[in-house]
């Protein structure tokens, strides 16, 4: 009893950590744009800084899996959550050019080790409850990001970008140092120790073809939320004709799905289990992608990518819950490599879907998409683990 009480107090405590990451990530979307007049730079150099920050999240990851391996997850956690509250002043505070190029390369190796060590402690804390929590976990990022970029823009207009990056700073710690001492360790917490055997050297890169194949899946999971983000409007407007305004209806009604979908994920895992919750939700957002990819005129559209945000919302966080219970590997690595594939996709995909619906058109990509979804219903066993399930 007293364990699933220290446990349903580690719940709380993981997901203030998920609402902080996305909170810093959420008041960092509004200061973009001003990089560009305080540096003089454009928007080509921008994108290089902007994939400078996603390769430092991506190579960081790994170190963070091999770290939480040799002294656990709750650990890695808490050096890390502290680690992201000055990344915003750093990079808003940064004097030149290659000062900031390398802040955001910090801001992003230090923002994916805390995002590796959160997924890896809400795989602990299901362990002690006995019951999933991932999705709302993800719920609780989704309304950081909320918070801190709608705050964040009123903050930026009102007092500017450094009173606005060290108001956020501040905001953090304070999460950050309200949740710390509850943050949850489980007495077994290596699935390599729970297989029976010694703990398997942490290796830098897995060999582990199902590890492997979870990774893919978190690939085909993320790039069609990708795709949606950055070019659901323009599709809306160049092939539906609809207006600016209600093109960005999109990306909207697909996150406000996604968003309410992943806080009732929880309870959908619990009751019907990881594999066919995954299998479920990978064919709901294939129909909305098809819908979108199919549709005569922009309602239909816009309900497709509602659709699609509440198939896609649970998919991530299953598959890192699989990833996470992976036998025969240390603690860590498995949502290490899983999360690092997924997101290095992320850093290709919107470039790689604007080149191939400039040649194909939007129709055929988003429904190539659906596609992709459907592969990770195909493959919805693999993530059995999610839930101990043989």
């Amino acid at each position: 009893m007293a364990e699933r009480s220290t446990a349903r107090r580690g719940r709380r405590a993981v997901a203030a950590m998920f609402l902080a990451n996305g909170f810093v990530m959420g008041a960092w979307a509004p200061q973009i744009p001003l990089l560009l007049p305080r540096h003089g730079i454009g928007e080509s150099v921008l994108g290089l800084l902007i994939i400078g920050l996603g390769l430092g999240a991506v190579g960081a990851m790994l170190f963070s899996g091999r770290l939480i391996g040799r002294i656990g997850a709750r650990r890695v956690l808490r050096l890390f959550s502290l680690s992201i509250v000055p990344v915003l002043p750093v990079v808003v505070f940064a004097p030149d050019l290659v000062t900031l190029a390398l802040a955001m390369v910090l801001m992003g190796a230090l923002i994916g080790c805390m995002d590796v060590a959160m997924n890896a402690n809400a795989v602990e804390v299901e362990r002690g409850l006995g019951r999933a929590i991932m999705s709302s976990s993800h719920g609780f990022w989704s309304l950081g990001g909320f918070i801190g970029g709608g705050l964040g823009s009123l903050a930026l207009a009102r007092w500017g970008a450094e009173a606005q990056a060290t108001g956020v700073a501040a905001l953090t710690l304070v999460i950050v140092l309200a949740a710390m001492p509850a943050l949850y360790d489980h007495p077994e917490t290596d699935p390599a120790t729970e297989a029976g055997g010694t703990p398997a050297p942490a290796a830098l890169i897995p060999r582990d073809g199902g590890l492997w194949v979870l990774g893919l899946m978190a690939l085909f999971a993320m790039v069609p939320e990708g795709a949606v983000l950055d070019w659901a409007a323009l599709y809306l407007q160049q092939e539906l004709g609809a207006t600016l305004s209600r093109a960005g209806l999109a990306f909207a009604l697909f996150s406000g799905a996604m968003a309410v979908m992943r806080f009732a994920g929880d309870t959908v895992r619990n009751r019907f289990g990881a594999v066919r919750t995954l299998r479920l939700s990978a064919m709901t957002g294939a129909a909305g992608l098809a819908m979108a990819a199919v549709a005569p005129a922009e309602p239909l559209a816009l309900a497709g990518f509602t659709l699609a945000g509440l198939g896609v919302a649970n998919l991530v966080p299953v598959v890192f819950s699989a990833a996470g219970n992976r036998k025969g590997l240390p603690r860590g690595a498995g949502i290490a490599t899983v999360t690092m594939v997924g997101y290095a996709g992320i850093l290709v995909a919107p470039g790689t879907i604007g080149f191939v619906a400039e040649q194909i058109g939007y129709r055929i990509t988003y429904g190539v998409l659906a596609l992709c979804l459907l592969v990770v219903a195909a493959l919805a066993r693999r993530a059995a683990e999610a839930d101990g399930i043989r």
